[in-house]
């Protein structure tokens, strides 16, 4: 591997803040030297600027094992009638115990954050290389009441998944919900259901359903949530052919 092709490889770790302190300063130093790697940093965050982007940092204190051994020690030092040992002891163990109950709490949480920001940076990467790879995106307006939104598929041939994404709507009224669908030969089949935010897009990512060899298309309806199978019974929104 060159050295300039361990920056690209991590061009990614760095757009989503994963790289460790050294690596990050290392990243830093080299951009102003390489308008490559600025360029295609600049396209990674304009793909995830609006996109949560992890878990808030927790770090674990440190120090913390050095502090309660040395207060264990000061302290048996300090303790020199012989009737003070056994509580001395006492209180050392407790302290220990503690302090190690403390650290568990503390990695356990850390190991928690980890896992959940791991997990996050595997969908960006997923739901990244869905968006590079389309063949076909597909786009159309959606309006409800006086309200403008869009139905946005980033379809990858390949891989046969599909990046949707679906903005600007409004909650649907009570009893309703909003419902994606697959346009097959014989009808259509149900996707997934959508609940969306009025301040920021709603995205997910879906394979092709098994009951439906041939997609053609893709709809949006507003469907009662009772009884929520079957074909379409609402009011359709919008239909997107391949």
């Amino acid at each position: 591997m060159t050295p300039h092709e361990w920056f690209i490889e991590h061009r990614l770790d760095y757009a989503t803040r994963t790289l460790d302190g050294e690596d990050n300063r290392t990243f830093e130093a080299h951009l102003p030297q390489c308008a490559e790697c600025r360029h295609e940093i600049a396209l990674t965050e304009t793909d995830l600027a609006w996109l949560p982007m992890g878990l808030a940092p927790v770090a674990p204190r440190p120090g913390f094992r050095r502090r309660v051994i040395e207060h264990v020690l000061e302290g048996g030092r300090a303790r020199r009638a012989r009737w003070m040992v056994p509580v001395g002891l006492a209180a050392s163990a407790a302290l220990v115990a503690s302090g190690w109950y403390a650290g568990q709490s503390r990695a356990d949480t850390l190991r928690r954050a980890l896992e959940g920001q791991g997990a996050m940076v595997a969908a960006l990467r997923d739901t990244l290389s869905v968006m590079r790879q389309a063949g076909r995106v597909l786009q159309a307006s959606v309006d409800v009441g006086e309200a403008r939104g869009g139905l946005l598929i980033f379809a990858d041939e390949v891989t046969h998944r599909w990046n949707v994404v679906i903005h600007g709507l409004p909650p649907a009224p009570a009893g309703l919900g909003y419902q994606f669908w697959f346009i097959c030969d014989d009808g259509m089949v149900r996707g997934a259901e959508v609940a969306v935010d009025i301040h920021r897009p709603t995205m997910f990512t879906t394979g092709m359903p098994s009951s439906c060899p041939t997609v053609k298309g893709a709809a949006l309806t507003v469907e009662p949530l009772v009884g929520n199978h079957g074909p379409p019974r609402g009011k359709a929104l919008v239909h997107l052919m391949l």
